[in-house]
């Protein structure tokens, strides 16, 4: 057999050159990145085909990864801003992005941000396959199981590393959410041009239907599955329901047919969860998929922040990625009312850092604690420069510094004369006197 995919590599022995890109980036043995990408729980997402990759792992052990969404829109189509915001991610610090684009020309957005593009890539085939449905036969439930399947070759061929695929909308899953009732039924756009498809034809899902032909595709340019959460709650009220989690066993079912055939596998997940009950899906979807990357969107834990939602966004985030997620997709301001602008998507990638960061710092992750340490060592002595170039935003932290203190200033204008730490500094920086034992 030839061997094709990073798992298929990894399960033969071989250490390639992208797991040691993966274990110099997370300070780690190589060795233990081979192993983690052999059993699944580590995910390499580098299309043989994107030539301007910096390869990155996601999984179990690693840094807590975050995705930045991009991409045109029929009232939007045009691709340089699009490009724009793929440099304005980049420059922050996202580790991939995932090009949603629906405008007029599909194929040019995604072939311009995959060449630009130095990070992961991915990509919701359904989009341009429901496109195109319309175009072709004037409904998206008119679309075939070959023109899916055709989308998907050609995405894959150009570069994406990692593809979306709705294949749990099942129709066992949509007849127990309705049974159910839901509050806002599906918001996925994926899951409901899927479940359109599947109540118009009364037919399963052809995702599902012809999943070993999608794992030939993935596997022939190794392209990681991210098995797409088409059922996932779009409030707080649907969370963690009948038709969410009949989905999420079907594709744990999925997660071990990619895996016999060494295709790398990442799983999607929610939406809109309360806070409280974020732990616990965490939890299940790890248990049901044996521990593949998890990828989450948020979870937003309230649905009544509009203009607010990468804040809670990153509420849910943090707790989600100490309880076993791997991989946050970021969320912007403009969530639920626009297309992000470049300030959002600056705004959405720098929160979802905060959210991955802080529970990395629980999590064990090599290195975060030091981080931290080297800020407060900074603030300490009152050294402006290093907290400039340690803060996560380096550009805004020098723009309020700059705004409201004068050059000369040590101390900050909130505290002027009556600075905590340069006050006691003046007393602890004293020898100890010889009379205290």
């Amino acid at each position: 057999m030839i061997l094709a995919t990073q798992m298929q590599m990894a399960r033969e022995g071989k250490i390639t050159e992208a797991m040691k890109i993966v274990a110099e980036q997370e300070n780690l043995p190589v060795e233990q990145i081979r192993q983690g990408v052999a059993r699944g729980i580590i995910a390499i997402c580098a299309n043989i085909n994107h030539t301007s990759l910096k390869p990155c792992g996601v999984g179990e052990g690693l840094s807590t990864k975050v995705n930045a969404n991009i991409g045109t829109s029929s009232k939007f189509p045009d691709i340089e801003p699009e490009l724009t915001k793929l440099d304005e991610a980049i420059k922050c610090g996202a580790d991939s992005v995932m090009d949603l684009s629906t405008g007029s020309n599909i194929d040019k957005s995604r072939l311009e941000i995959i060449k630009n593009s130095t990070i992961m890539v991915g990509t919701v085939p359904i989009y341009q396959a429901t496109v195109r449905a319309i175009q072709k036969h004037g409904a998206v439930v008119e679309m075939t199981e070959e023109d899916l399947l055709k989308t998907i070759e050609v995405q894959a061929k150009d570069g994406a590393d990692f593809m979306t695929l709705h294949c749990g909308v099942s129709r066992e899953a949509i007849e127990k959410m309705r049974r159910q009732k839901r509050e806002m039924d599906i918001v996925s756009r994926g899951g409901s041009f899927i479940a359109a498809w599947i109540l118009h034809n009364e037919k399963e899902n052809p995702l599902l239907e012809r999943y070993d032909d999608i794992l030939d595709i993935c596997e022939k340019y190794d392209v990681t599955i991210s098995l797409g959460d088409g059922m996932r709650p779009g409030c707080i009220a649907d969370a963690t329901d009948r038709g969410q989690l009949t989905e999420l066993i079907t594709l744990g079912e999925l997660v071990d047919r990619a895996w016999r055939r060494g295709v790398q596998v990442m799983v999607e997940g929610p939406g809109h969860v309360p806070y409280d009950q974020i732990e616990a899906n965490m939890k299940l979807e790890k248990r049901l998929c044996r521990n593949a990357p998890f990828y989450v969107l948020g979870p937003l834990v309230t649905d009544v922040a509009p203009g607010y939602d990468h804040i809670t966004a990153a509420i849910g985030g943090t707790l989600a990625a100490v309880s076993g997620a791997d991989f946050l997709c970021y969320v912007t301001p403009a969530e639920h009312l626009a297309l992000p602008t470049i300030q959002d998507v600056h705004d959405g990638v720098i929160t979802s850092r905060i959210a991955a960061h802080a529970a990395d710092i629980v999590k064990g992750v090599k290195g975060a604690r030091d981080w931290d340490l080297k800020m407060a060592r900074a603030r300490k002595v009152l050294d402006w420069e290093a907290q400039m170039q340690l803060a996560i935003d380096p550009e805004l932290a020098k723009a309020k510094r700059s705004a409201r203190n004068d050059s000369t200033e040590e101390a900050c204008s909130m505290c002027g004369e009556y600075c905590a730490v340069k006050i006691i500094s003046q007393y602890f920086d004293k020898p100890a006197c010889p009379c205290i034992d």
